[in-house]
């Protein structure tokens, strides 16, 4: 069945805007025949303003651009040695509901960072993952006829200092972390591997092809 079928694209390192262009092109232009995927890729310095983002919670973002998005939260900060992933899914055809899929993909990285016996736990009130009362992980979506966008990011190891250029995720003095501090994945290659074993697992599916770069028609 091709819902069974979970294509999962290595796109390395890439700016931006490009690729969540290519998101939303994939997006409007599929149908109840096209496969779901899922993205991973690091992106260039960048932060990223939700559609209901507030001005006030970009505090100094000195020479890293910021680009308005149509994703849900607030502001956030993507960078070389985090993992991004999109999600890119036909949530009506797997019959998942939005709230469902959030705790999907949360529950996919509580269990991944477990497997480092490191503890960490999801917010009812804040969409993320936390260890401790730091972020690890930030989560934003937006869905369009009944598909899913954009994603989620995992601080695995990077330059954390950028994140004090903003409130992350709105809120003033939210304390960042990343795996690497924690004894988890210490590169993205092994995060992305860890995490889409948990992914797949938490949706249900378990046929998964591998692919380098964009799809062609993109």
């Amino acid at each position: 069945m091709l819902e069974s079928v979970l294509h999962i694209r290595h796109l390395g390192k890439q700016d931006y805007e490009s690729v969540w262009h290519a998101m939303q092109h994939y997006t409007d232009n599929r149908d109840e025949n096209s496969p779901d995927e899922i993205w991973i890729v690091e992106h260039t310095p960048v932060f990223t303003q939700g559609q209901a983002g507030k001005s006030e919670h970009i505090l100094n973002p000195g020479d890293i651009p910021v680009i308005q998005v149509d994703r849900g939260g607030q502001v956030t900060y993507h960078g070389p040695g985090q993992l991004v992933v999109y999600p890119l899914l036909d949530i009506k055809r797997l019959k998942v509901g939005v709230r469902q899929l959030v705790t999907h993909i949360e529950q996919s990285i509580v269990n991944m960072l477990k497997r480092y016996d490191v503890e960490a736990y999801a917010k009812a009130d804040a969409p993320g993952v936390y260890v401790e009362e730091r972020k690890i992980a930030s989560l934003g979506l937006r869905i369009r006829k009944g598909c899913s966008f954009h994603g989620l990011a995992l601080n695995v190891d990077m330059d954390m200092s950028p994140f004090q250029r903003i409130n992350p995720c709105g809120y003033a003095g939210m304390e960042m972390i990343q795996c690497k501090q924690l004894g988890g994945p210490q590169t993205v290659e092994e995060a992305g591997k860890q995490l889409i074993e948990t992914l797949s697992h938490e949706l249900g599916l378990s046929n998964l092809v591998h692919h380098q770069g964009l799809p062609e028609s993109l």
